[in-house]
């Protein structure tokens, strides 16, 4: 049986850069985000359903999600952000289980963004949560995303608190500090791990 340890935390907090190391130290790692562009994929039900729901002008021309026009339309609107995920949580869900299955490994490292806000935790045998000061994640999404200081704090908001995420959370990457401090903690929780998974 293959741990599955669910990695979260706020955007901007170095989900990527944690689960890169993982990967690096040959884990397998199933990022949701990456199968959130797969179930919206053009000749996708999910892409024909937003775009009945949101109406055509969040399709690119190409018939592409115009994922930028959509966030911005439902980080301002709580109601809308929720027919979304109706929209998108249970195919995600349902993608993310399959490739789990198929995984033949000790532990598995499953990416998920918005794992207690979707309700997620009981996927998931550890909840492993990447952390960092939301001073910092704010340089960071600026800088990754240049997206306003407007947009960022609606993100945030829809997202679970700090604290919440914390108290939820079996183990704790702080990220705040330098590169090979997050290789030393990815490092020591692999070999975690592999022992919990042994």
């Amino acid at each position: 049986m293959t741990l599955v340890v669910g990695l979260t935390g706020g955007i901007g907090s170095g989900k990527t850069a944690v689960s890169d190391r993982f990967a690096a130290l040959g884990v397998p790692v199933i990022d949701t985000d990456l199968l959130s562009r797969e179930v919206v994929a053009p000749g996708r039900p999910a892409l024909d359903e937003i775009a009945a729901t949101f109406g055509h002008a969040v399709i690119a021309p190409d018939g592409t999600l115009d994922r930028k026009r959509l966030g911005q339309r439902v980080f301002a609107n709580p109601a809308e952000r929720e027919r979304l995920e109706g929209i998108l949580h249970p195919r995600i869900r349902e993608a993310m289980l399959a490739r789990v299955a198929q995984v033949k490994a000790p532990y598995v490292i499953v990416v998920i963004p918005l794992l207690f806000e979707a309700g997620q935790a009981a996927l998931v045998d550890r909840i492993l949560v990447v952390d960092a000061p939301e001073t910092a994640q704010r340089q960071r999404v600026k800088a990754r995303d240049g997206l306003a200081h407007e947009t960022v704090s609606q993100v945030l908001a829809a997202q679970a608190d700090r604290s919440k995420r914390l108290r939820g959370a079996d183990d704790v990457i702080r990220n705040h500090g330098t590169f090979a401090d997050l290789d030393r903690r990815v490092a020591d929780l692999h070999q975690r791990y592999l022992r919990l998974a042994g």
